[in-house]
């Protein structure tokens, strides 16, 4: 009987070689967050056979916890950490207020709404509401490509330095750039505190395909044909809805608007989704009602807004 009794206390103190050597790659990661290491010389540093790190690289990978540059062939952080951290750091402050805020939006306007942030070199989707019984338009941990055209409002609100290195970076798909348009976008937006976005069926079914998607990764005949079917850049963006022609309601795609850090940066995007036609007046609406709900976050948790 006594024995019995200590088996759950031998069997928590058991050690697990192979998981320690996955703790032990993420941890060597972390703690060199702004580099990134070839197989080659992790299985070095860490005194790991180079085929098991590289079974470890690759699921760490796979799974979006570690990210894999094809150029270069080194590893760095994933965006899905970022999810797992969520759930576990309850101290984060942004999280639990950016949830509370996108609840009461979620309620008012009866549809999804998310609160997501550039992570490494990937748009991860960080908090999530949505009414109950209604499918979310969503989820918490979904991934998209961090470059052109998928990413504008995650710089539209931060300074031209920070759009023109997003323009910099290399496109997942071809894309055409208006620079009066996107002038036009970038001055609306601000004026405004909110973006909407308009999407055809087409372009949603091509951003819901793009998640999990990094760059490079895609054939390029592929790429080309995709390409054809993207806007240029800032054109799916409504703008002037304050004062279009009341009559005249308009599709749809979502809302976003940024909340800010301490610094005065972009931090994360709020997003309503709206999926539908709206007379103007209700876009208005939503949108005052999601910069007004992204403010006060960045209030909260002790941000400022600079522009």
């Amino acid at each position: 009987m006594g024995r019995d009794n200590e088996m759950p206390d031998r069997a928590q103190g058991r050690r697990s070689p192979p998981t320690e050597r996955v703790v032990q790659v993420l941890d060597f990661l972390v703690a060199r967050k702004e580099h990134r290491f070839g197989l080659s010389e992790l299985a070095r540093q860490l005194d790991i056979s180079k085929p098991t790190c590289l079974g470890i690289l690759t699921e760490l990978a796979r799974g979006g916890y570690l990210v894999r540059d094809p150029a270069t062939k080194t590893y760095g952080l994933g965006p899905a950490l970022i999810a797992a951290g969520r759930a576990a750091q309850q101290g984060f402050a942004a999280g639990p207020v950016a949830r509370r805020h996108l609840a009461v939006l979620s309620d008012e306007f009866r549809t999804t709404c998310t609160a997501s942030a550039v992570v490494g070199d990937r748009i991860a989707v960080l908090e999530l509401t949505s009414p109950p019984g209604m499918r979310a338009a969503a989820k918490v941990g979904e991934m998209y490509p961090f470059a052109p055209p998928v990413g504008l409002m995650y710089v539209l609100w931060d300074g031209d330095d920070a759009l023109q290195s997003w323009l910099r970076r290399e496109p997942t798909l071809p894309v055409r750039l208006d620079r009066d348009r996107l002038r036009t976008v970038v001055e609306e937006c601000s004026r405004t505190g909110y973006l909407v976005e308009t999407l055809t069926p087409v372009g949603q079914r091509l951003h819901t395909l793009m998640a999990g998607v990094a760059a490079h990764d895609l054939p390029p005949e592929l790429r080309d044909v995709l390409g054809e079917m993207v806007s240029s850049l800032g054109e799916r963006v409504y703008l002037d809805a304050e004062h279009a022609d009341p009559a005249s309601p308009h599709p749809v795609s979502l809302i976003a608007a940024p909340t800010y850090d301490a610094e005065g940066h972009q931090a994360m995007v709020l997003t309503l989704y709206v999926g539908a036609e709206l007379a103007p007046s209700d876009i208005a609406r939503r949108g005052k009602a999601l910069a007004a709900a992204a403010d006060a976050i960045t209030a909260e948790v002790g941000g400022r807004r600079l522009r």
